[in-house]
């Protein structure tokens, strides 16, 4: 079996791709950059937060991709000039992401949670704004300040308002009426009280879905808002921690560096004439030997359930059979950049590499949600439900790993043909 991989020599049919097609993609792009900018400024500036977030998106692809480029083709360009830039480009885009990606990991979750307690509504919100469906019978002591208070009692506390005068007991008789009754407590031998007897209890009914249903809404409901306050925390920090970053010396810097850079590319005198092929070719072997190294066998079976392992480790680092995908998505990303340079916006898209990207920032998602779960259930003194609503929403996101490395496996393969 041999896959058949996007032909990085099509577009060298008849003339090879030089260095000059590569200055013309770093020109677009930074071209693009500085288009996101004046966009994000105006969107700032008039209040637009929608066009604010699509500039920030804009701004984090052309980095992305002019930062790709600069480490594929590196060997082309002014050494000193790309690796003080690159960096700096890689700075900018994970700083500028946080903030989305918080916001995605919580809707993510959310939605999780509704879906795994079955309610009609998103956790902690009920129709109308209320609590969910199923727990309106359980009273949380929390709630007892901002209860409703009861109806005001008739007008005259000496007359019922159906039976006419109330009947008012002797002091004594009425001192005894209000003692709570006790249960009877059970003598040990050596004169202490062991546990007192349990009085009359209800007959519970019978195992079935409800139950556990109305549990698990329950836990779900504060887990979401525990996820909620946690991850809005950080998408706030996040948001000011960007805008401190637009407004900084260290981003002009690199504004300033992308402007030089969208009318002359630092070049080395010999990239002209050079080839990127044998460059772009080197880039899809580093992705083809990383993915060689994934467990595609196991990935390869369904509910394998490969992505729950070590997890309940107490170690907080990040999941460490995650890595390897992670490092996939990066070098893949990295290959369809390298597409980009040699085949230009007139390129056929590799419907293959588009699936498999996919799949691996799914992959991406559903570890860092899962992360994001796990770390919520360390809070200290939460509730046995919530925990265990937890619980199971990160071994669902856990799931959703190995159905993301599932898809990569299919997608991957999905273009295997027969040879000799």
């Amino acid at each position: 079996m041999a896959q058949r991989h996007h032909d990085l020599t099509d577009s060298a049919a008849g003339a090879p791709v030089t260095g000059d097609a590569l200055a013309g993609y770093l020109r677009a792009r930074a071209t693009e950059f500085l288009r996101a900018l004046r966009l994000q400024r105006e969107g700032g500036s008039h209040g637009g937060t929608g066009e604010a977030a699509d500039a920030a998106r804009a701004l984090r692809r052309s980095a992305r991709r002019i930062s790709g480029s600069l480490h594929t083709f590196r060997a082309l360009l002014d050494a000193d000039w790309s690796e003080e830039i690159r960096p700096e480009l890689a700075w900018l885009s994970g700083t500028l992401a946080l903030e989305h990606a918080y916001e995605a990991r919580l809707e993510r979750l959310l939605l999780a949670l509704h879906r795994l307690s079955g309610a009609t509504a998103l956790p902690g919100q009920g129709a109308g704004g209320g609590a969910p469906p199923g727990t309106a019978h359980l009273a949380d002591p929390a709630d007892a300040s901002t209860a409703p208070r009861a109806a005001p009692g008739p007008a005259h506390p000496g007359r019922h308002p159906h039976r006419g005068p109330v009947r008012r007991l002797p002091h004594h008789r009425e001192r005894l009426r209000r003692v709570p009754h006790r249960p009877h407590a059970r003598r040990l031998p050596g004169g202490g009280r062991g546990h007192r007897l349990p009085g009359p209890v209800a007959t519970a009914p019978g195992p079935g879905p409800g139950i556990d249903r109305g549990n698990l809404t329950v836990g779900a409901a504060k887990a979401g808002a525990l996820l909620d306050r946690q991850l809005t925390l950080a998408r706030t920090r996040a948001h000011s921690t960007a805008l401190q970053a637009l407004g900084s010396s260290r981003f002009h810097a690199v504004a300033d560096k992308v402007a030089v850079l969208a009318s002359e590319v630092p070049l080395t005198p010999d990239a002209p004439g050079t080839d990127l092929v044998p460059l772009a070719t080197a880039a899809e072997e580093r992705l083809t030997d990383a993915v060689a190294a994934l467990p595609l066998v196991t990935a390869g079976h369904p509910y394998n359930a490969e992505a729950l392992v070590h997890g309940l480790s107490p170690d907080t680092a990040p999941h460490p059979q995650d890595a390897p995908w992670h490092q996939v998505r990066l070098l893949l990303r990295l290959h369809r950049y390298a597409l980009e340079v040699l085949h230009g916006d007139d390129g056929p898209p590799d419907v293959r590499l588009i699936a498999a990207g996919e799949a691996l920032d799914r992959h991406r998602d559903a570890s860092e949600a899962a992360a994001a779960a796990a770390q919520a259930a360390r809070t200290p003194r939460i509730a046995p439900a919530t925990a265990y609503a937890l619980g199971v929403l990160h071994a669902d996101q856990r799931h959703e790993v190995e159905a993301a490395r599932y898809a990569f496996q299919r997608a991957w393969q999905r273009h295997a043909v027969h040879t000799a």
